[in-house]
Order: structure tokens, then C-alpha cells, then sequence
């Protein structure tokens, strides 16, 4: 190992050996340093490696193009799956061992991370670092305001090889790639114990069997309504935060539903996709429709005809 007394000293040594000069405007230049670990901690402090391909600063920029270039030097041992660092690969082993040495505090719940016990954490704190720049609505874990970043940008970089569709989340491909094998062969492996329906994803069973039991077990922790499935509960969210991420392209009204926008550009397009089966009238709710055919057309009779053109 070199050690050196002044930037300068390091800087001549790295021209010798052919590396990239440390830049003038790091501050290090002509500064001493008692030792190598006061200029290594000086360095650190300043993320003084920039990415090429990227343009990120980085205290270790070797590390991190293995991002880039999709380097995993480091294999496991039980299934073979492959890592671009080996602190990644401990932490992948513990999936295998069962190891979790992390533990909540609060409920006992361990984990193999302890990246994944501070997200878990916040959960009963009830903490939301993470706040969106365009809306500003918060969230516990970066991952999901990543996710929420779609709904502005409208980017879906997860393409499905077999269809072309595109998807904002990679669990949302997953999910997608694994209905490729049901739309083909109409394959239905769960089946409901109680009516015999069946379902293509177990996920869909669940949801299915709450209609049996009544159970809604997400509530809203504002207003206490409960609901049976996640979605509808954070889609019920909007209600309270005001969050209207959908907007029009012709006014610029924003509805807080994709349905309510949908619906909302037939007054742009004079789209009325309800027809009525009596007289033929037509509307662009079908709310109006069941008005209309129960209050006010002269030919309908007890059971009225509802029609849907799309």
C-alpha cells in the first residue's frame, strides 16, 4: 500500500499509474493528511467518482458499474442465482439457512435485512419519509414512491416479451407473464370449496372467498370503513387525501379513479355508450340510463331494457 502525505502527492502517483486525477475543485488538492484514512474519509465525504454512463457521484464507482455492465462475480452456492456484491450475496444466503437476525421490537417479526426491519418499522410508527416532489403525497418505503412516480410520468418499463404489454411494476409483469399460460390452455387450478368456482391465480381465490365469509379485513385508518380487497381501500384513500392523479387532456379536470376520467371524455368525444332498449335513447352514464328507463320512458315496462354499446 502507498501512503501520502498531500492530494498533490496521490494525484502524481495516479498519473504515473495511469488512473483518472482527482479534480481540483475536490478540495483535496495541497490539503495534508496525517494518513491515507483522513484522505480516504475526506473523499468519502465528497463522492468525488462520477459515473460515466449515469452521471452519479460515488465514493466506490468500481462497485457500481457492475450495475451497468451487469457483472455478478459472486455465485450462490445453493441455487446458483448471481450477485454484483458479495454483501448481496450474504444476504440472499439467509433465504436459504432461515437465518433472520433482525427482529421488530415492536411485534417480534424478524427478517433476513435490516433494511427490510426499518421499512417493517414504520408500519407501527407510522412514519412516511419519502415525499412525492409533483403532489406531495408521502410514503413509508422509497420503492413505493418510485411506483406512485408513474402515475406522473406515466412510464412502464416492464415489457412482456410475449405480448408487448407494458407495466409500471415488475410484480405486475410477473403476475402478467404467469396468465400467459392460463389464457392459452384456460387453465383454472383454484378452485372455491364452497360453490366450485375457479379462479386462474390464488390471489383471486382470496378475494373470491371473502364474498363467502364477509370479511374486510383493510380498513381505513381515517374514517374506519373497511373493505375487502387492498385496492379498493387505497383507491377509498383518495377521498380523503384529494388525490386526483388523473387528469383530461381536453379541460384539465383531474378525477381521483381512471374510470371516473374514462367516463368524464365522453362529453369531449360524444361518445353515449348506454342505450336505451325501448326507445333507443342514448346517454353517457349508465346512471342516467336507469333514471331515464324508471322515471321517463313512456314505453318501457316493469323490466326495462338496459343496453351497453362500447
Amino acid at each position: 500500500m502507498f501512503l501520502f502525505s498531500t492530494a498533490w502527492s496521490l494525484q502524481i502517483h495516479l498519473r504515473v499509474m495511469g488512473h483518472s486525477e482527482i479534480s481540483s475543485s475536490d478540495g483535496l488538492v495541497n490539503k495534508k493528511f496525517d494518513g491515507v484514512k483522513q484522505l480516504v474519509d475526506s473523499r468519502r465525504k465528497l463522492k468525488s467518482y462520477r459515473c460515466d454512463y449515469c452521471g452519479k457521484r460515488f465514493t466506490y464507482l468500481t462497485r457500481h458499474m457492475n450495475v451497468h455492465t451487469e457483472h455478478k462475480p459472486f455465485a450462490c452456492g445453493h441455487c446458483g442465482k448471481r450477485f454484483s456484491r458479495r454483501s448481496y450475496l450474504t444476504s440472499h444466503v439467509k433465504v436459504h439457512t432461515g437465518h433472520k437476525p433482525f427482529a421488530c421490537g415492536h411485534c417480534g417479526k424478524r427478517f433476513y435485512k435490516r433494511s427490510y426491519l426499518n421499512s417493517h418499522t414504520r408500519v407501527h410508527t407510522g412514519q412516511k419519509p419519502f415525499a412525492c416532489e409533483l403532489c406531495g403525497q408521502r410514503f413509508s418505503q422509497k420503492k413505493t414512491l418510485n411506483t406512485h412516480m408513474t402515475v406522473h410520468t406515466g412510464k412502464k418499463p416492464f415489457a412482456c416479451g410475449l405480448c408487448g404489454h407494458r407495466f409500471c411494476q415488475k410484480k405486475s409483469l410477473n403476475r402478467h407473464m404467469s396468465l400467459h399460460e392460463t389464457v392459452h390452455t384456460g387453465l383454472k387450478r383454484f378452485v372455491c370449496e364452497i360453490c366450485g368456482k375457479r379462479v386462474t391465480k390464488k390471489t383471486s381465490l382470496n378475494q373470491h372467498m371473502r364474498s363467502h365469509s364477509g370479511q374486510k379485513p383493510f380498513a381505513c385508518e381515517l374514517c374506519g370503513q373497511r373493505f375487502g380487497e387492498k385496492a379498493y381501500l387505497t383507491r377509498h384513500m383518495n377521498v380523503h387525501t384529494e388525490h386526483k392523479p388523473f387528469a383530461c387532456g381536453h379541460c384539465g379536470i383531474r378525477f381521483s379513479r381512471k374510470e371516473y376520467l374514462t367516463r368524464h371524455m365522453s362529453v369531449h368525444t360524444g361518445h353515449k355508450p348506454f342505450v336505451c332498449g325501448h326507445c333507443g335513447k342514448r346517454f353517457y352514464k349508465k346512471a342516467h340510463l336507469k333514471t331515464h328507463v324508471k322515471h321517463n320512458c313512456r314505453r318501457g315496462g316493469k323490466n326495462p331494457g338496459v343496453r351497453g354499446v362500447h
